[in-house]
Formats: structure tokens, sequence, C-alpha cells
């Protein structure tokens, strides 16, 4: 079965490619349990683009979902047809306009692309080694690894098991109604 995406074999991605996976790495970062990396890949990325000239700061939002602050404001990015918000630094506050509450207006183009790609372009365009972090072994009690032709054993404690469910009723306050 063939892959509906290209190989990541060419040397350059287009300025287009790299603001699509950007959008699909952020997409998913705001659902991911842990989208720390996701959003990391993302700022480095876009900071590389205005380096290059690619991408520009165009000025700064209120935030629609501050932290532990009543208001808080992020930098509104334009790469092509694609907007993107990353947070300030101190020196953007002082440079960049503020352009007020966030308008639902403007909807970044639709995007077909996998996570796995968009990343793999990203560490391509950024010079990262990729590193399979979902490929490590994770430490810890409840986690076994199932390789193939490994098959799981019910365990011990369910085979010996001498459990039995009590007669009466378990009360939280029984010490209480003695009374």
């Amino acid at each position: 079965m063939k892959s509906k995406e290209p190989s990541l074999n060419k040397l350059n991605f287009t300025n287009e490619e790299i603001f699509q996976a950007i959008f699909v790495v952020n997409k998913h970062a705001k659902t991911a349990l842990e989208p720390s990396e996701l959003y990391s890949l993302k700022r480095q990325a876009i900071l590389k683009l205005i380096d290059k000239g690619i991408a520009k700061k165009v000025g700064l939002h209120f935030s629609n979902n501050p932290k532990s602050s009543k208001q808080q404001s992020d930098v509104l990015i334009a790469c092509g047809d694609f907007f993107f918000h990353i947070p300030p630094l101190k020196e953007d506050f002082k440079l960049l306009p503020h352009l007020g509450i966030l308008e639902n207006t403007h909807r970044n183009p639709k995007v077909s692309m996998s996570l796995s790609y968009a990343k793999k372009i990203l560490h391509h365009f950024l010079g990262i080694q990729n590193v399979k972090a979902e490929n490590h072994i994770k430490n810890g009690s409840n986690y076994r690894r199932n390789t193939p032709g490994q098959f799981l054993r019910a365990s011990s404690f369910l085979n010996n098991s001498t459990f039995t469910f009590p007669s009466e009723p378990i009360r939280k306050n029984k010490g209480k109604q003695e009374k």
C-alpha cells in the first residue's frame, strides 16, 4: 500500500508545505495530552520563518484562553495565507500594534496532511534529528510491551484470587451511626 504523502527525500520544501505542516502540528497540539513538544516545534519553525523574512509579525491580539491572568496577549504571525499565534516577547509589546480582541472572521485554508508527515517536514526544516519518543519503552509498573508473537498471560492474581464480596454493604459513616 502506497502512502499518499510524498517522500521526504527532497532537500527543500516549499513555503506552502512548511505553512501547512505548522498548521497540522498546531491543530493537533490543541487536543494533545502532552502538547508542549508540538507547540515547541511550531514556535521554532515560525521563528525561523521570521528570521528568514518569509513570515512576519502583524500585531498583538488578546488571547482567547488566558492562563492565570485576566488578560494575555499573543503575537499574530502571517505566513502566506495562514495566520498563527505565538507567545510574545518583551520587545513585541513595544514594537507591535495591539489589534484588540481576536475576530474569528478569518479561517486558515484546509490542509490534508498527517501529523507524522508534518512533524517530519518541520524536523527537516529545522535541522532536528527525528527522535522517536513514542517508540521508547515506558518505565513503569502499569506498562507492558507486547511484542509480535507474544501473548499476554492472565494475571496470577486472577487465577489465585480469594476475594469475595462483603455480605453487608460498606458504609462511609458506619462509626457515626452507632452513637
